[in-house]
């Protein structure tokens, strides 16, 4: 195995034991220390590629946005029409946020740690530019009645976080079907007639 393999191999088992151990017991229960024991790594290895555990956080954070902003595409793009390709986006958001791990560190302690504004960059660049570029979309085909984009999408992305957070503590079997119709409902109040 070449340096570069192994480095590339000690940052991916840093990120994998990481998450772990974030979705697990939250990052504030989780100490340097402790990640590389975890990971079979000094802390030189770990500073090597992390600054910080903040920054370490932020990297694993970056890459449970991207599999939820992945598997929202997948949805969408599975689906031939437009408006039943934003139905089901948002739906699978919904499905994918409501993964407890999922949910701790990018619901939870993601904003916590990274403060809002970094948290909503974060946000901005993976689900919520999908969720603006849909919706523009719609608008242009005369689907969604004419309005702006931005508040739109922030209203919707919000709403969705909200619901993944609820449906966290819910406990109701029936709730994430309800909670996906009331989305449908919200997104059909949108459209034209």
């Amino acid at each position: 195995m070449t340096r570069a393999q192994q480095r590339e191999q000690t940052r991916a088992t840093l990120l994998k034991e990481s998450r772990r151990l974030f979705a697990t017991v939250g990052y504030a229960a989780v100490g340097l220390t402790e990640i590389v024991q975890s990971a079979g790594v000094t802390k030189g290895a770990l500073y090597h590629h992390f600054s910080s555990k903040a920054e370490l956080f932020r990297a694993v954070l970056e890459e449970v946005q991207e599999e939820v902003a992945d598997q929202v595409a997948r949805a969408a793009d599975a689906e031939d029409d437009p408006w039943t390709a934003l139905l089901a986006g948002c739906q699978e958001f919904i499905n994918a946020a409501t993964d407890p791990d999922r949910q701790r560190i990018m619901l939870i302690d993601g904003p916590a740690v990274l403060g809002w504004n970094a948290w909503r960059a974060l946000d901005e660049r993976s689900s919520a530019r999908h969720l603006a570029e849909a919706l523009t979309d719609l608008i242009e085909r005369g689907i969604l009645t004419r309005q702006p984009v931005a508040p739109l999408a922030h209203l919707l992305s919000g709403a969705m976080n909200e619901a993944a957070l609820w449906l966290a503590s819910s406990g109701r079997p029936g709730d994430l079907a309800d909670t996906g119709a009331a989305l449908r409902g919200i997104l059909e109040a949108l459209r034209t007639r």
